[in-house]
């Protein structure tokens, strides 16, 4: 009995846990300095667009046993859509036996809910960071 409610207490390697998270809870969490916000688009897609205070950890290259330690911070990860950031929290939870979050929707979602990016200028190619 005992080992039976042992094993549901502890996370099996191999089981993903991946919570979806809106861009308003990102928002805030960002804004408090709780997380660590992980983009894992390709550096292309990152340079021309992205959300102020991510990291881009590329999927192409993505391996979650080098996620940062964050301590008391929540990893979350994010990309276009919600579909490569659902795929590398798998994969991060499959290693590491535990939950992640990600931002469901990606940096559309972010867009949509009016929030700010980081984009170029496309006639200069100056920088444009509307949290500078």
């Amino acid at each position: 009995m005992f080992r039976q409610l042992f094993n549901l207490m502890v996370p099996k390697k191999g089981k993903t846990m991946v919570i979806d998270l809106t861009p308003q809870d990102v928002q805030k969490k960002l804004s408090a300095h709780e997380i660590i916000l992980i983009d894992v688009r390709e550096p292309r897609e990152f340079a021309s667009e992205r959300i102020h205070g991510a990291y881009n950890f590329p999927l192409s290259t993505f391996d979650p046993a080098f996620l940062p330690a964050g301590g008391n911070l929540l990893i979350v990860l994010q990309c276009g859509t919600g579909k490569r950031s659902g795929m590398a929290g798998e994969k991060a939870s499959a290693l590491h036996g535990r939950e992640f979050s990600h931002l469901a929707g990606g940096i559309t979602a972010w867009k949509e809910a009016g929030l700010k990016v980081i984009n170029l200028d496309p006639a200069t190619g100056a920088v444009i960071d509307p949290a500078a």
